[in-house]
């Protein structure tokens, strides 16, 4: 009777001291959370398993993370127009030399099969790319498989396939080798090697037992230039802090970003101008030209190459500046400078900031040193912009007439 008691007093001791563990534990809990959590009492038959020990005060709340929006200095990381890349398509994988056997059959012959061919790479054109940022610096096709016993033939490599935006030009050392300028447009880069033959390949009435295999050619390796420009029918050219953005903001669907320092755009932008007739014609907003960009000046050459593919020009002057004609022979000379003839495009001459008190004096002044037609607007405002948008359809429609004429003499040619 005694051993019971002492056995019931020890389980007694063990259960306060569980007790007294939960306790503190609980009010450690009660000084962190105003919530406390209560824990169930063991001597009334609650269990201890099972309990939680957080409380909602105590986690973080989860909200949506927000996106931040991008500066365009940040944004500007993020486009690449230029990239150096090497291609080395895959191997061709090496035939086999095996022979045939298998009971009351131990002569069957040889029946090594061919190897498969090397995987080519291939630069393909998705428009849903607008940069060369993704694009690598080397990449490396698939190999072909080894020819198998059993006259199997090896599996051919797969293709890769580079993605590039739409107007990205390939050069070779200088030479341009593909014009990338429509969706889904490809060009094989680099092929890969073929594969080796299998001794069932050299099999004759001579040879009955042919110890040959050859093993696979190596694929093309080659260096490339990826160049991208711009896709846009007309190309607005101006000084920096001309009001070239706030020009393609005003006329179509872009955004990009302005302010009123120098250099604000960093990479081109894009905006689409729409007409009642569904007509749509692309305007590109090119970063700011300085004196001297053909010499590598200010942003330098890096963008007088998206002028290239542009239709016609809109040269955007300042009438702030107080000899805005003086713009225009800078600019010209620097897109002669560049490329002999890139000026003689078909043009028209906007002047910009009219909203100022200084304008209309410095438009008169203007008119008198430029015999050219000249649409006075202001981005700031809107004003006048429809003329704007009038003559940019004039120049679209005259340039369509142009390359049908030319279509139809090349035609007659053949």
């Amino acid at each position: 009777m005694a051993s019971v008691q002492m056995c019931i007093t020890s389980h007694q001791r063990i259960l306060r001291h569980i007790l007294g563990l939960v306790h503190d534990r609980n009010r450690l809990l009660t000084s962190r959370c105003s919530a406390a959590v209560r824990w169930p009492s063991v001597a009334a038959g609650g269990s201890s398993r099972n309990v939680a020990t957080t409380c909602a005060q105590c986690a973080k709340a989860r909200t949506a993370p927000k996106k931040k929006e991008l500066s365009e200095k940040k944004l500007s990381r993020y486009f690449v127009d230029y990239r150096n890349v090497k291609l080395c398509a895959g191997s061709g994988g090496k035939g086999a030399c095996t022979f045939h056997s298998e009971p009351r059959k131990e002569w069957g012959g040889p029946d090594g099969g061919n190897g498969g061919d090397g995987g080519n790479i291939i630069i393909k054109v998705n428009r849903v790319v607008k940069s060369l940022a993704q694009v690598g610096p080397l990449y490396r096709g698939e190999n072909g498989h080894s020819g198998a016993r059993k006259n199997c033939y090896g599996r051919n490599g797969q293709h890769t396939f580079l993605y590039v935006p739409v107007g990205t030009v390939v050069k070779e050392q200088g030479a341009a080798v593909a014009d990338l300028s429509e969706d889904g447009q490809e060009f094989v880069a680099v092929f890969g090697g073929a594969g080796g033959k299998g001794n069932r390949f050299f099999l004759s009435n001579e040879n009955r037992a042919p110890l040959t295999a050859t093993p696979g050619t190596s694929g093309q390796e080659r260096a490339l230039q990826l160049e991208l420009r711009t896709m846009a029918h007309a190309g607005l050219v101006g000084f920096p802090n001309a009001g070239k953005s706030s020009l393609l903001r005003a006329i179509s669907n872009a955004r990009p970003a302005v302010a009123a320092y120098p250099f604000t755009t960093l990479n081109p932008h894009v905006g689409i101008v729409e007409y009642r007739d569904h007509e749509q014609v692309a305007v590109a907003d090119i970063p700011g030209i300085i004196r001297g960009a053909h010499l590598n000046r200010g942003l330098g050459i890096s963008f007088l190459k998206h002028i290239e593919r542009c239709r016609f020009l809109l040269f955007v002057l300042d009438l702030a500046t107080p000899e805005p004609w003086t713009q225009l022979q800078h600019l010209r000379y620097e897109l002669e400078q560049y490329e002999p003839g890139l000026s003689d495009r078909p043009h028209a001459i906007v002047a910009n900031k009219m909203d100022l008190p200084e304008a209309q004096s410095q438009l008169e002044t203007l008119k008198s040193h430029v015999t050219q037609r000249i649409i006075p607007v202001s981005a700031l405002t809107g004003q006048n912009t429809e003329e704007l948008i009038l003559h940019l359809r004039e120049l679209y429609d005259g340039n369509l007439q142009d390359a049908t004429q030319d279509h139809q003499v090349a035609v007659t040619t053949l």
